[in-house]
């Protein structure tokens, strides 16, 4: 799957709609990261999204159908599920939630420092590295008045 940090240029605003989460990831901080996906111009990007709990919990509302159980869900998990926890949404019984009427104004986040990651030949540094430099920050919820 793309990159969505490879499709944009870097400190511009945009947008992203279409937007399916496959998985929410909380930790010790007030701050949620979401594993999403989105479609531009016919390619499906996947990033990292970090959001204040609040506005995960507003974008939870407009899941539809789904929203009642993603919330209750999201509940028992921040009661009872060690930090940090993954919740995912992108198994073979569950299918990632899609956002609908949504658009997000994401911001960039700083590229990860190359002291993070000095050994750029292994494999799995190299992952992380790629995955550090592919996180947004949520500046923006807007509803589609066409929705």
């Amino acid at each position: 799957m793309l990159r969505l940090i490879d499709a944009v240029e870097y400190g511009a605003d945009f947008f992203v709609e279409d937007v399916r989460v496959r998985a929410i990831v909380f930790d010790n901080s007030d701050d949620v990261t979401l594993w999403a996906t989105t479609v531009l111009d016919d390619q499906t990007y996947f990033f990292h999204l970090g959001l204040p709990f609040a506005q995960l919990d507003l974008l939870l509302r407009q899941t539809g159908a789904r929203a009642g159980e993603l919330q209750e869900e999201v509940a028992d998990a921040l009661a009872n599920a060690p930090r940090p926890c993954l919740m995912e949404y992108a198994t073979e019984e569950l299918e990632p939630f899609a956002l609908p009427g949504i658009a997000l104004k994401l911001s960039f986040t700083y590229p990860a420092d190359e002291d993070e990651f000095p050994d750029e030949d292994d494999e799995e540094a190299s992952a992380e590295r790629a995955a550090a430099d592919n996180v947004f920050y949520l500046e923006a919820i807007y509803r589609r008045l066409d929705a």
